[in-house]
């Protein structure tokens, strides 16, 4: 597996993926913001949006996701979450779990940041420090060879308290 930082990849290798396989695309959208006490010195939180899915980068270099919770096990696939939130800015340490059926062959990132790996292979922390101009922050991994297919599950956490759960799967495609 291996995590972007950076919002590079042609929109051919997503779309290749998409026509390759139907995948059942869901919509979330959240009608019930959630609200964080703060603590000491820091602002609200109040998450006004998530999504999860395929990562797609127009030719202008603009990223969008499509939604789904069925990710084809194709290398170069990449996928992940953004969360947005409510008159947010400046900067936002979070923290994301990746729980994985079982270890992958390889883990990786590209930025040299913040990241374990647990003692069993199957799960991996990241922590971030992200500028939020919009309230927006994201996270995007990216199918490597020797990642397992079956069922995941991506925890976010600002400031040690959970602010969204994304659960999915990797899927086999013909």
């Amino acid at each position: 597996m291996r995590i972007w930082a950076a919002a590079v990849l042609a929109s051919s290798l997503i779309s290749g993926v998409i026509g390759s396989e139907p995948i059942n695309a869901t919509s979330v959208s959240v009608e019930n913001p959630i609200s964080f006490p703060a603590p000491t010195n820091t602002k609200q939180i109040t998450v006004i949006n998530t999504e999860f899915g395929l990562k797609r980068v127009d030719s202008k270099g603009n990223v969008t996701i499509f939604q789904t919770t069925r990710v084809p096990l194709q290398e170069g696939t990449a996928y992940g979450w953004r969360i947005k939130l409510k008159d947010y800015q400046g900067e936002v340490k979070w923290r994301e779990v990746l729980h994985l059926p079982k270890p992958p062959e390889t883990w990786g990132t590209d930025n040299g940041e913040d990241f374990s790996i647990s003692a069993d292979g199957t799960t991996s922390v990241t922590r971030r420090t992200q500028s939020t101009p919009n309230g927006v922050i994201e996270n995007f991994w990216t199918i490597a060879p020797g990642d397992p297919v079956g069922k995941h599950r991506i925890e976010v956490y600002i400031d040690d308290r959970l602010i969204s759960t994304f659960e999915f799967e990797l899927i086999l495609v013909k």
